[in-house]
């Protein structure tokens, strides 16, 4: 069930970057659908910030970021162009957890300046836009967003996803979302929940369903 929104829609917004727009906070668990629902919400014409990629962009060559994690892990993490061996940074951190934080502890505090570089910088149309971090409950990035949209799946389906997705073992994929924050604490989370339990038809629709109700919410701010 989603958390009560009886605040007021924007209390939780740091006022040093507000603009006069929604922000709505997009996440679920690995394998849950965000992808497919963020690219729905882009032919809606919403604007997308999208952490993952944010993340990408802060380890290419030549950037400081890639420059801590080779510091911190060593050169084998890095082929023979200088790019970095994403599986295998991604399989040494899922496996010694300690790692994985000193790995966010690099990363994090980087994607965060620019999704909040990116929001000073929109005026969408549509009055809201989207930011899609997959871990905003469990770094506790909440404060950036005014409302939390939650793409929900049976854990069984984020297994197979993910799996088929990203030619990940079982295993690997369930090491994944133990690291995740749990389902139940996600959905406590939420202000709204879109389930992906069922076929791509009525993904869509639920969609459309809440972006309808994010223009409501602008018109009404403004």
């Amino acid at each position: 069930m989603a958390r009560s929104t009886a605040q007021p829609l924007y209390a939780t917004l740091s006022t040093r970057y507000a603009p006069r727009m929604l922000i709505i906070g997009l996440t679920g668990g690995i394998g849950s659908g965000k992808s497919t629902v963020t690219r729905h919400f882009e032919t809606l014409g919403v604007p997308v910030i999208d952490a993952d990629a944010i993340g990408h962009q802060l380890v290419e060559p030549g950037q400081p970021a890639l420059a801590a994690i080779v510091e911190h892990f060593g050169s084998d993490m890095l082929d023979d162009k200088g790019h970095l061996k994403r599986t295998r940074l991604r399989e040494q951190v899922f496996t010694h957890p300690k790692q994985r934080r000193e790995l966010e502890a690099i990363l994090h505090p980087r994607i965060r300046a620019e999704i909040q570089r990116r929001i000073t910088s929109l005026t969408p149309a549509c009055g809201y836009c989207l930011v899609s971090v997959p871990l905003l409950i469990e770094s506790g990035w909440q404060d950036l967003v005014q409302r939390v949209l939650v793409v929900d799946a049976p854990r069984e389906a984020q297994i197979q996803r993910s799996s088929a997705r990203d030619g990940i073992t079982r295993r690997q994929a369930e090491a994944i979302i133990a690291s995740q924050a749990e389902r139940a604490t996600r959905l406590q989370a939420a202000d709204d929940v879109i389930n992906n339990n069922g076929d791509f038809a009525a993904l869509q629709t639920q969609v459309e369903i809440q972006h309808q109700h994010y223009r409501q919410l602008a018109e009404k701010q403004l």
